[in-house]
């Protein structure tokens, strides 16, 4: 048996019917895993199933990149991330205290030594994160994850390849497994004649996955039915009650269901619900977008223009398209802008990929936290619980995020790899 794998009943005096809050990936990976141990779900999502940050994503299951957002690097956008809309990061002013709040905490872990000790919280993760996707294909998810046999990462110049090779050697020295190699421009198109020749450096990494998001989230909730669980879409929770003996979702219809625990994982939504149980921790949305084009060549795999902060990943018969980061609320409509940007920083490096035909333009809000580690496990109640925080992470740590939170509310008590995970830090 997998060490992922739960024994076949609940331990006794474990929660037996648990609710779950929110329909992405981390939120169903939750109730997935509670099913392995017997336990009655239900998943209640005011949209439906993956319409949040899950279903317009890169898809991209990369461990080997997985890594805290707050570091140095990141502060070099500067006064140009508030000004311009064009800019791969993108911060317009507002009057806001969270955003504040959320921005004084991630300047202030944008350090050498506090990115070292967020690295050192990951690398357990990851080293677990694509062994969970294989429990889930065991045990009945069908949707594929698919290996990168060419994962790209293309820059214009060997400057630009050099800073993300230091950047892998960091994360390597950290503990983290890390394989990949330098190759030449020649080497990229002859792997990708989808790149043209701007391209002039490239790193190839080694080892990492891929997934179709939406294909992947539904076919995971369909596990989730097959196996008893209910899906309750369209219905939006007000507020949640917590007592000794159970605890009670309130619908904004005003409905009230019991149950012996709830699991929060509502993305960058997270705080309504959890703050009142002691999570402290502002989850803000760091927005990102994308969409899908036709190809003549469809790429062998995954393409990553770190500089443009953009990632192409082939799903089905299109390439999907994916980029920026901006710090907006996760109500505020797209903005056309970021597409335009998003389309002019890839144009260069693309050839027979018709960017004007464009499908599925989408924004949706990764959840942030101002240290770049999630929010997993126990709250002040030990009936409520907290999934989420995941920043760019969701796909990749939301099936092991789900067997490490049902582990925690099964027996009371975090696995180690949640410590540094704490809601209540």
């Amino acid at each position: 048996m997998s060490p992922l794998q739960h024994g076949p009943t609940v331990p006794t005096g474990s929660p037996r019917q648990v609710a779950v809050i929110g329909a992405g990936m981390v939120g169903l990976s939750c109730a997935w895993f509670l099913q392995e141990a017997g336990v009655q779900v239900t998943v209640y999502e005011r949209d439906s199933v993956g319409a949040g940050a899950s279903w317009g994503n890169a898809g991209w299951l990369t461990p080997a990149l997985t890594a805290p957002l707050p570091e140095p690097a990141v502060l070099r956008y500067g006064l140009r991330a508030v000004t311009s809309p064009r800019s791969p990061v993108y911060l317009p002013l507002r009057a806001d205290r969270t955003l504040l709040r959320f921005l004084g905490g991630f300047v202030a872990h944008s350090t050498a030594r506090r990115w070292r000790r967020g690295m050192a919280a990951y690398v357990p993760l990851n080293a677990r994160a694509l062994e969970a996707f294989d429990v889930l294909a065991a045990g009945g998810v069908m949707a594929p994850t698919h290996r990168a046999t060419s994962f790209l990462a293309c820059f214009r110049h060997e400057r630009e390849a050099g800073h993300l090779r230091t950047e892998l050697e960091r994360i390597r020295d950290t503990g983290q497994d890390v394989r990949f190699d330098p190759i030449t421009a020649r080497q990229a198109r002859a792997l990708e004649p989808t790149l043209t020749d701007q391209v002039g450096a490239a790193v190839q990494l080694h080892g990492q996955r891929y997934l179709h998001p939406p294909e992947y989230v539904r076919s995971l909730a369909l596990a989730v039915r097959a196996r008893g669980g209910e899906l309750v879409e369209g219905v939006d929770v007000a507020t949640l009650q917590a007592r000794m003996d159970g605890a009670t979702v309130v619908t904004t219809t005003g409905e009230h269901q019991r149950h012996d625990a709830i699991v929060v994982a509502t993305g960058a939504e997270l705080g309504r619900l959890a703050g009142p149980f002691g999570v402290r921790q502002p989850v803000q949305a760091g927005r990102g977008y994308s969409f899908s084009v036709p190809v003549e060549q469809m790429p062998r795999g995954p393409l990553y223009f770190p500089a443009q902060r953009v990632a192409c990943t082939p799903l089905g018969s299109r390439l999907r398209v994916a980029g920026m980061m901006e710090f907006r609320r996760p109500d505020e409509p797209l903005d056309p802008r970021r597409i335009a940007a998003v389309v002019d920083a890839v144009r260069p490096f693309l050839t027979a990929v018709d960017l004007d035909d464009r499908r599925n333009e989408w924004v949706g809000s990764r959840p942030c936290t101002p240290d770049g580690l999630p929010l997993a496990g126990a709250t002040a109640s030990p009936r409520v619980f907290v999934a989420g925080g995941h920043g760019m992470w969701g796909i990749v740590l939301g099936p092991l995020t789900g067997q490490l939170v049902a582990q925690t509310v099964l027996k009371g008590e975090a696995p180690p790899e949640l410590a540094p995970l704490d809601p209540l830090r």
